[in-house]
């Protein structure tokens, strides 16, 4: 199988996107590639017809947009999220004991905690400085890009039950080792030290810090014959890369197209960040005020908009097969999935389905359709959140994946361009 050109770049995008702030520079910096303006959320916008912007929001959550020749009566929205399940370190994380440094750490999202054990792992994250004013302090994006943890598996011997199921208690079995001391002590001088020396500031210059603990192992290509992708964080970093990468070649006369990147999705989104605060009807409302429009065209057109709303799918599993519905069967390398819920779990109504199905049938795009067993009670994702605080016809999408939310997860390699084509499209028809 001939590896698409997509594959490098989804590999790129998720090894420099360790931690949701870096998934968010990394993010910016493609969108300075092709030529968008940056805009404070803090600062007086002037915004013009043919236009491309983007926003920060603290650091983890992104806005960007495009407004066509004709802005009015077409909005096209895509939404993904830019966090992951993982392991962050608390304050005050130095564990010295019976001649071994450990960090505390909290577990962030559902985890599958025992595909964390024996993987070489790494830090990432925002350190927060001392600055000029307690209000400005100096912010930094910190990534050690090599191996510095590892949470090391009890040896059979010692529990003989191990592969019959073994439960891991978080604030015990989940610390990472991170190296070799000569006393015991509960002591933030190790971690801070470390860090410190980094930043090459005085320890005491760190105010705080928000530190992701990451696999550091590289993403690859698996399978007979390359069918396969394996790699930390594709979900959701898949989606992340697919609506920047559509929205910058998105190309129609009418509209304004959007690409919202959320952070907090796998604790709930209901955060200033997250796709459950009023951040996205805000942003379009002030994209309506500035350009002249009133309040009734902004009403109106989020009446007549679009979101799409992409997050990574439950395939069929190999060995499991009886834990899909049994007539809707995602399999990997056949497409985008249509996700569908009666509790609308997943956003969606008739009309959203058949017109995201009529685009992929003219435009030579497979698709799948998901939904969850019956009798089983299934995970949620941004767009029934997003779309209750913003009342605009919504669907849920995203590429079919295995393993979700381990270490390492699976994909079909030619998922990757078929979800990018279809938000594309989904810009520019």
């Amino acid at each position: 199988m001939t590896i698409p050109e997509t594959t490098d770049a989804l590999l790129k995008f998720i090894a420099e996107s360790a931690s949701p702030f870096h998934a968010v520079a990394a993010a910016a910096a493609r969108l300075d590639n092709m030529g968008f303006t940056e805009l404070s959320p803090t600062n007086t916008w002037h915004l013009k017809k043919g236009g491309k912007y983007y926003l920060r929001i603290y650091s983890s959550a992104l806005v960007a947009f495009c407004i066509n020749e004709h802005p009015l009566h077409s909005i096209r929205a895509a939404a993904a999220h830019t966090d992951f399940p993982c392991l962050r370190i608390k304050p005050q994380a130095s564990i010295s004991k019976n001649g071994y440094n450990k960090l505390n750490i909290e577990i962030y999202g559902g985890m599958i905690l025992n595909t964390w054990l024996d993987r070489p792992l790494s830090i990432a994250g925002k350190i927060v400085r001392k600055g000029e004013t307690p209000f400005k302090p100096h912010i930094d994006l910190l990534d050690f890009k090599r191996p510095m943890l590892t949470i090391p598996n009890l040896a059979i011997h010692m529990n003989r039950k191990i592969n019959e199921g073994n439960s891991l208690n978080p604030q015990k079995d989940m610390l990472p080792l991170a190296g070799m001391t000569s006393c015991d002590k509960l002591s933030d001088d190790f971690f801070l030290e470390m860090l410190a020396k980094k930043m090459d500031c005085p320890k005491k210059e760190i105010l705080s810090y928000e530190l992701t603990v990451y696999p550091a192992e590289s993403g690859c290509v698996c399978g007979f014959d390359n069918e396969f992708i394996s790699s930390p964080r594709l979900d959701n970093l898949t989606s992340v890369s697919a609506c920047i990468k559509a929205l910058t070649e998105s190309n129609r006369p009418d509209g304004i197209n959007i690409a919202a990147l959320f952070d907090n999705e796998e604790v709930g989104s209901r955060t200033k960040q997250g796709a459950g605060s009023l951040l996205m009807p805000q942003v379009i409302e002030r994209i309506y005020k500035n350009l002249g429009f009133s309040t009734e065209n902004y009403f109106a057109d989020i009446a007549g908009g679009f979101l799409l709303s992409a997050d990574v799918a439950h395939a069929l599993h190999p060995n499991n097969p009886e834990k899909n519905d049994p007539t809707n069967l995602p399999l990997l390398n056949k497409g985008p999935v249509i996700k569908i819920a009666a509790n609308q779990s997943y956003a969606g109504d008739a009309e959203a389905v058949g017109i995201i199905k009529e685009l992929c049938c003219q435009h030579d795009i497979p698709y799948q359709m998901f939904v969850n067993r019956s009798d089983m009670r299934g995970g949620s994702t941004l767009g029934s959140i997003l779309s209750a605080n913003m009342p605009m016809r919504t669907l849920d999408i995203g590429i079919p994946i295995l393993a979700m939310h381990s270490a390492r997860e699976i994909m079909g390699i030619n998922d990757q361009p078929a979800v990018e084509k279809l938000i594309q499209t989904f810009f520019s028809a």
